[in-house]
């Protein structure tokens, strides 16, 4: 997937939206959304080959300031070796906001077949890839 529509490569698509049809919000603490730089637009791009997605929020320089990526692995399972079930063997998603100061906030949950998941926060000085 890559962060230019114009760009974009043949598996996955690319739609720009307004930041109110994405809950940019979720998984940030109140006390940081003061904190962070709001986007006032966005880019979803959206992979063929496997269930992934990323969406882009930029603010009024065109600059990324929000980023939020999620995807599943999953396997066929059976428990007779007759009939056949799609499992989730693996699913991550991760959201990051960009601060006032430039560094990113980032929020990440994983989840194993099997287990709950337990989601962290943590800061970088990179928007995530």
């Amino acid at each position: 997937m890559t962060p230019c529509i114009a760009q974009a490569p043949r598996t996955s698509t690319t739609r720009r939206k307004r930041t109110a049809a994405i809950d940019w919000r979720l998984n940030l603490p109140k006390e940081w959304q003061r904190l962070v730089v709001a986007p006032l637009a966005t880019e979803t791009y959206r992979d063929y080959e496997m269930a992934a997605e990323r969406i882009i929020g930029r603010d009024e320089d065109e600059q990324p300031c929000y980023c939020r990526s999620r995807f599943v692995v999953t396997e066929m399972r059976s428990d007779d070796d007759e009939e056949f079930y799609q499992v989730v063997a693996y699913a991550e998603l991760l959201s990051a906001w960009r601060l006032r100061d430039g560094r990113w906030l980032i929020y990440r949950l994983i989840k194993r077949e099997g287990e709950r998941g337990s989601g962290f926060y943590s800061f970088s000085d990179r928007m995530p890839r």
